[in-house]
């Protein structure tokens, strides 16, 4: 077989591309990975969505393509060019081996390529070689005249170019990690004609005994796992040159999508934390419990007032739930809001709880209605929780609000302190 000629590496120049206003930069999965990249590395969003609506209004003039990076002209809203590059790491010859092996050992493989297509297969196994065909978080490096040193206007919207140019054609992405089309064509027929002439000239009686065929064979070690990434990642935003159709909420959907790589982040960190198998997983959240928990996170008024009022709770009574959340999740909400009975086996042991809690003091004045114990003349109040705890509360005016976490006595629970 023949070794790689380093003269089939190439400079490709790609025309620039019309406006796409309103228009979606990725169609493909690899572009959205691509995408990804940018969108997760780089540290000011708002440099990123500048870049996007320089992209889509046409201010990057032609891209060149070559072994290891880009280069495109970018202008400003004022016409000033920027000489922009974005870099990205060559693949080495082992990696370039393991990766066409993979390749040429599938002819679906070699099919969707010619097809300008990247099979996800391919990009998985490979992954699973040690070779990331696809960009990750910090791997495009941006260069740029204007003087930034992180992702500016002018890297992010020669990016975006690349997800269009990448849609169409996926060999884009494998002259950036060294090879050219024709190079690695040629490579690939050459490996998949070795191949089959190997199974040609093997010996008709070729083989292994049924015995070793069928041995049971220690299974290789599993792979560690990936690391936990520090923070959640940051989904691409949905913002646009033309207006958003009436019927989307823009915000909301943005608010969402955080909210969700939110919560994927917390569920990974809970599953790779040790003794997890061993935990009970909490019961579903309700739909009014969890328009609480996404309020908590939700930082736009819009979007808190929009789950307020889908929840059927004014702006007030939310901020309340949500106070009430921040001390103590559902069953902090669930005090807050539900006015229960305790039946007489429950409501025998709170009264022994209070009796053991000031057994050597003079224990202070309660009146009870249904699970609340309200201290006379203090406006101190105390809530026994369905899970057995006690939640300390304030009145302010005429409301009770929560004043702390719950507390497994009642005595620690009414010395909390004053509500903020």
């Amino acid at each position: 077989m023949s070794t790689h000629d380093p003269r089939g590496q190439h400079e490709k120049t790609f025309p620039a591309l019309p406006p796409a206003p309103g228009r979606a930069f990725a169609r493909t999965w690899w572009g959205h990975a691509w995408l990804r990249a940018l969108e997760d590395s780089a540290l000011d969003g708002e440099q990123v969505r500048q870049g996007r609506r320089y992209a889509r209004s046409g201010a990057v003039g032609a891209v060149s393509v070559r072994p290891g990076g880009l280069t495109a002209v970018v202008r400003d809203r004022d016409g000033t060019a920027h000489r922009t590059d974005v870099l990205v790491q060559e693949f080495t010859e082992a990696e370039w081996d393991r990766l066409l092996a993979l390749a040429a050992a599938e002819s679906g493989y070699i099919a969707a390529l010619l097809d300008r297509e990247v099979p996800p297969g391919l990009a998985e196994d490979a992954a699973a070689a040690g070779v990331e065909l696809l960009p990750g978080i910090g791997d495009l490096d941006p260069r740029c005249d204007c003087g930034e040193w992180d992702h500016c206007p002018h890297t992010a919207a020669l990016c975006y170019q690349v997800a269009r140019l990448l849609d169409q054609d996926p060999f884009v992405l494998l002259l950036l990690r060294g090879r050219g089309e024709r190079d690695l064509v040629g490579e690939l027929e050459e490996r998949s004609t070795a191949g089959a002439e190997a199974v040609r000239v093997a010996p008709a009686d070729a083989g292994v005994p049924a015995g070793q065929a069928y041995a049971v064979r220690p299974l290789p070690p599993l792979p560690p796992p990936p690391r936990l990434p520090d923070a959640p990642g940051q989904p691409p935003t949905l913002d646009t040159e033309g207006e958003a159709e009436p019927e989307i909420d823009v915000d909301a959907v943005e608010f969402l999508a955080q909210a969700a790589a939110t919560e994927a982040h917390r569920l990974l960190a809970e599953a790779v934390a040790p003794g997890h198998a061993d935990r009970t997983a909490p019961p579903p959240l309700t739909v009014a419990e969890d328009a609480v928990r996404l309020t908590a996170e939700a930082d736009d008024f819009r979007v808190r007032s929009r789950l307020a009022s889908a929840t059927g709770r004014s702006r007030a009574d939310m901020e309340l739930a949500v106070r009430a959340w921040g001390f103590g999740a559902a069953p902090g909400l669930a005090a807050l809001e539900e006015d229960w009975t305790p039946d007489r086996t429950t409501l025998a042991g709170a009264r022994a709880a209070l009796a053991a809690a000031w057994a050597d003091e003079a224990a202070p004045v309660l009146r009870r209605v249904r699970a609340r114990w309200t201290e006379a003349g203090t406006g101190r109040q105390l809530r026994l929780g369905r899970e057995g705890r006690w939640w300390p509360y304030r009145r302010e005016g005429d409301r009770w609000i929560p004043a702390g976490p719950s507390a497994p006595d009642p005595a620690s629970a009414l010395e909390a302190g004053p509500a903020g």
